[in-house]
């Protein structure tokens, strides 16, 4: 790598959430002695656009998903690629092969499990060999999530050498912007393209499995027994909130956490995971937040039925999908970020009866504004601004990064707080 050569380079710059990114890391990346570049297929869009977000990227970098010597030529300079180019069903595959060939490593923001399983079963040996972490699902999906539950797992195991029996994780918004919500709000047009995208993919059905991720380890079948993916509405019983399965999907989040609780080193012994969506507010309004939650339980049976359905059925959906949904230009007014917040609560049992808890605090949107910056400071953190594990291959955030190091996204607005005891 020559000393002209960017540590971190944000691929799909000019993208929603990839100008996001490359904000970020202009004012980050200085303080840690790295640097970084935006590459896209058209330097001067990618420079136009940078610059009506107040960005100018040290280098920019010509590089297309169609054109492989281009991609090679991005990889093989970089430390790290961070691939913003979605969804990676279409797109994802040439810039894993590139990163893996090129030694760099490689993170995207991928909730499309089926395309995520088929790069563990081509690339995880490939990248180990080549020292590369392939880091996928590294966004508001997984990566707080999958922290935390480390962060547990690892409480339980030093306090009273003891393994996670139950996990349950909610999310709940304690800020939003004023004024009447819109629909971009919620759900970009990226999110929903690469919804499509996994619904019509051939290996669909293992997105409602739990073990998806490591279905040939022997650990898999007790995983499903034990943590099936349900997405009916509940009701917590300590508070009365009601439960709406997890947004964007209910299907994204326990995969990569089994993942990496299966090639946790130790592993993990398999646990319960569940986790949802909570929707407070008094005795008065439990009815119509029952209702919000079974309205969301509805669109997520819905897709898990589409998942299990003939593979006929599920390319004309997804192609109806991918010609109603809106473009993955689609997304959030840049106005209307900054002001949410948000808390994931994490309580977790051990098969020693002990109750713990943990929390994560965000600050801004988060699918579109706290992700860019976990996003971008996880390029960091590969790209040696703090220590991470000595490992390499097809790896979940936990896997990849570690607990070491956590206190660096205080940076991107993500806090994460040490393990308590519970006295629930």
């Amino acid at each position: 790598m020559a000393d002209s050569d960017p540590d971190v380079v944000v691929f799909g710059a000019s993208s929603v959430t990839g100008r996001r990114v490359a904000a970020y890391l202009a004012d980050r990346a200085p303080g840690t002695g790295l640097t970084w570049a935006a590459a896209g297929r058209d330097q001067e869009r990618v420079r136009s656009v940078l610059a009506e977000e107040g960005v100018e990227a040290p280098v920019t970098i010509e590089a297309d998903v169609s054109n492989p010597a281009s991609l090679q030529e991005m990889a093989s300079r970089a430390r790290v690629v961070l691939n913003l180019v979605g969804p990676y069903t279409l797109y994802g595959r040439p810039v894993i092969e590139a990163c893996v060939a090129g030694e760099a490593h490689y993170v995207d923001l991928t909730g499309e499990i089926p395309f995520v399983r088929r790069m563990i079963a081509q690339f995880h040996e490939p990248a180990r060999n080549a020292g590369v972490k392939v880091v996928q699902v590294s966004g508001f999906e997984s990566l707080p999530a999958d922290l935390c539950v480390a962060l547990l797992a690892e409480a339980a195991r030093e306090r009273w050498g003891e393994q996670l029996a139950e996990v349950d994780a909610t999310i709940t918004t304690t800020r939003m912007p004023s004024g009447v919500p819109r629909p971009s709000d919620i759900v970009s047009g990226g999110t929903m393209q690469s919804l499509a995208e996994a619904v019509g993919d051939e290996d669909a059905a293992c997105m409602t499995d739990p073990a998806c991720l490591i279905d040939d380890d022997p650990r898999a079948a007790a995983i499903r027994r034990l943590s099936p993916i349900r997405v009916a509405p509940r009701r917590r019983a300590r508070d009365g909130a009601a439960i709406a399965p997890m947004a964007p999907a209910a299907f994204i989040n326990p995969a990569v956490i089994h993942r990496s609780a299966a090639l946790a080193d130790p592993p993990f012994a398999p646990f319960r995971y569940r986790e949802g969506v909570a929707i407070g507010g008094g005795p008065a309004t439990l009815p119509l937040r029952l209702a919000a939650a079974g309205a969301l339980s509805g669109m997520q049976v819905a897709a898990r039925g589409l998942a299990g359905a003939g593979q006929g059925t599920r390319r004309r959906t997804a192609g109806a999908l991918r010609r109603a949904l809106p473009s993955s230009g689609f997304g959030p007014a840049a106005d209307r970020l900054a002001a949410w917040q948000w808390r994931l609560d994490v309580a977790a049992k051990t098969d020693g009866a002990h109750d713990l808890t943990a929390q994560v605090e965000g600050d801004g949107h988060p699918g579109y504004l706290t992700t860019a910056r976990m996003l971008g400071e996880a390029g960091l953190l590969l790209a040696g601004a703090a220590p991470t594990p000595e490992r390499a291959g097809c790896l979940t955030p936990a896997l990849a990064l570690g607990t070491e190091s956590i206190a660096r996204f205080d940076a991107a607005g993500l806090r994460f707080s040490a393990p308590n005891e519970s006295a629930e």
